[in-house]
């Protein structure tokens, strides 16, 4: 069976593998054993060396002791309440503005972004949160689910990101450090909030019955003085652990690793302050956190071992001739590439379309001439939405499992597509502009 022939049965077959509904990382390990052997002859042994030095290099990377420490930060501050205390102030000082108290989500889904990077967290906690708030005051179905799962995955991106740890580890690159993500993904991150900001504003302006604002008298319970104080008493404790984790990190006096460390104590101290923290707290945060380290090293294990052996066999080279060889000019086929991550994000698992597509595309972005940073972030924009596009976006999941009764599928599937079109024009933003993504790391760490 000649290569060409070999990637394309590679690539099907794991598409109806990943169809069968088996676990991921189990069908991208398999898929590459399969292949594997057969591009070897049956050499089990050598395969089985193969996987074991890839593993070793794997758990030898110490970047990724950061996962487990961004994710026990993540499970405390989400049992802690912080974002239950921002939102009930927001929701008096936005309130009597139309559109308000979505525009109070994206607030808080923001700030909750940047110091939990987990999306079920996110979703969850806003949809229980501030669903039954959206639907008391009259808003529309389809623009209240629609804000909740957009807002809530913008902590993929925002840093501290699970997903900007594994892309910096996957890669190895100075350039693609996860320092160097951390700072390039927070204007992006801030300017997709703005985004659905501005278009909640204006959409609820131009038809105030889509997001009424609250009546005038519960609005005049508080005093302007009583309403800020609110607010900064809620929004001091998490900009301070924002401020000690990205801080640390950007003045360079912590690596993403001990920062990481630095953010899990900071969570803990702040479930202390908010008189959260217990023995069920920490037990069920530890279990949380070992639970979804052990998924997304099982993932990173699957997708390894299937990157390896379709780079091994020469897989890589074929989608490289294919694009580079085929005299298209190279911002079409920047195009493409996107293309391809923004459908394999309505059916896979962002994880997997990471571990897939990386060691593929990276090269021939940098041979095409394009900055490994700038094409780093752009994949990282386009995989958030991974998580809001049907049929299989997992924050539509998130938000249809704690909705009221009133919200069916059609309804949250309707009221995403706006934001999904923001997060493309967001990403467009970013290609139009390299500097937005390229502009703080190179105050921070100079390149």
């Amino acid at each position: 069976m000649n290569i060409e022939l070999m990637t394309i049965v590679m690539f099907l077959t794991l598409i109806v593998v990943i169809a069968s509904g088996l676990p991921l990382a189990f069908c991208l390990a398999g898929v590459a054993a399969l292949f594997g052997l057969i591009d070897n002859g049956f050499n089990v042994l050598a395969l089985f060396d193969m996987f074991a030095n890839n593993i070793w290099g794997l758990m030898d990377n110490y970047v990724l002791v950061a996962i487990p420490l961004f994710i026990l930060m993540a499970q405390l501050l989400d049992r802690s309440k912080v974002a239950e205390a921002l939102f009930e102030a927001l929701y008096i000082v936005l309130g009597s503005v139309k559109g308000g108290l979505g525009l109070a989500v994206v607030v808080v889904c923001t700030v909750f972004a940047a110091t939990t990077g987990i999306i079920g967290a996110s979703v969850v906690a806003m949809g229980l949160l501030a669903t039954p708030a959206l639907m008391s005051k009259g808003y529309q179905k389809e623009l209240s689910a629609g804000i909740i799962c957009s807002a809530g995955t913008l902590g993929i991106l925002i840093p501290p990101s699970i997903m900007l740890v594994i892309y910096g580890g996957l890669t190895g690159m100075k350039e693609t450090s996860v320092g160097n993500l951390f700072a390039g993904a927070i204007l992006p991150g801030l300017i997709l909030a703005s985004l659905y900001f501005i278009y909640i504003f204006i959409r609820c302006n131009i038809n105030p019955q889509l997001g009424p604002p609250i009546s005038k008298e519960e609005a005049g319970k508080w005093s302007v003085a009583q309403k800020w104080g609110m607010t900064l008493k809620s929004l001091i404790p998490p900009l301070a652990l924002i401020l000690a984790v990205m801080g640390t990190i950007l003045a360079g006096i912590a690596t993403p690793t001990e920062a990481a460390g630095l953010g899990a104590l900071g969570a803990l101290l702040l479930a202390l302050f908010n008189r959260k923290l217990n023995w069920p707290v920490l037990r069920d945060s530890a279990f949380a956190t070992m639970k979804t380290t052990a998924m997304v090293m099982m993932l990173f294990t699957g997708g390894t071992f299937f990157s390896t052996v379709f780079l091994g066999m020469g897989g890589g080279d074929v989608v490289a001739d294919l694009m580079i060889g085929s005299g298209l000019n190279r911002w079409i086929v920047l195009a493409i590439m996107m293309f391809i991550v923004f459908m394999m994000g309505m059916f896979i698992d962002w994880a997997a379309i990471l571990l897939i597509t990386v060691p593929v595309f990276m090269p021939i972005a940098m041979e095409l001439g394009f900055d490994p940073l700038w094409f780093s972030l752009l994949m990282c924009i386009n995989l958030q939405t991974s998580f809001v596009t049907p049929p299989f976006g997992y924050a539509l999941f998130y938000f249809a499992g704690v909705a009221p009764p009133e919200y069916t599928m059609m309804h949250i599937y309707r009221g995403i597509i706006p934001f999904v079109i923001l997060q493309l024009i967001g990403l467009i933003i970013m290609v139009v502009f390299p500097g937005l993504i390229t502009w703080l790391p190179s105050i921070f760490f100079g390149g």
